[in-house]
């Protein structure tokens, strides 16, 4: 027959518990949205010859946009302009984000800074990125000796 003992996990189980309070206080930096205050959602993806970047930006204009690169960083930046409100409207609800934003990212691989492009469709942005020769790499045949 074991003998009885008093149980020892009464640490571990404060330890744990101090821990899972502690992150319930912490902030959630993706839900720090200021008023006035947003951030595009963002792609991107790479190919043999560019990078891409996607970028959605729903109720804007292209002359609100502005597009830079500087030492392999790609910044977006923009303003959407919030809609004046009409005489006599009652709002119950507002969701949808306006004001300035700015992104900037630093490119997975060396990009030729004088062939970028950049288009605005649909509230989408894409902006192309060729790669610069170096950064393609170079293929190696392999000789038999």
């Amino acid at each position: 027959m074991r003998a009885l003992s008093p149980w020892t996990g009464t640490e571990v189980f404060r330890r744990e518990m101090d821990r899972l309070f502690d992150r319930f206080f912490e902030p959630r930096w993706d839900e720090l949205e200021l008023v006035g205050e947003w951030t595009p959602k963002i792609d991107v993806a790479e190919t043999k010859d560019a990078v891409v970047v996607k970028a959605e930006l729903p109720g804007m204009e292209q002359k609100d946009i502005s597009v830079e690169l500087q030492d392999q960083v790609l910044t977006l930046k923009g303003e959407k302009h919030q809609e004046k409100e009409e005489k006599g409207e009652r709002f119950h609800r507002m969701e949808r984000s306006w004001g300035a934003f700015s992104r900037a990212l630093r490119l997975p691989a060396a990009v030729e800074g004088a062939k970028v492009s950049a288009t605005f469709k649909h509230g989408v942005l894409t902006v192309t990125l060729p790669k610069a020769p170096t950064a393609k790499g170079t293929t190696i045949p392999v000789k038999a000796e």
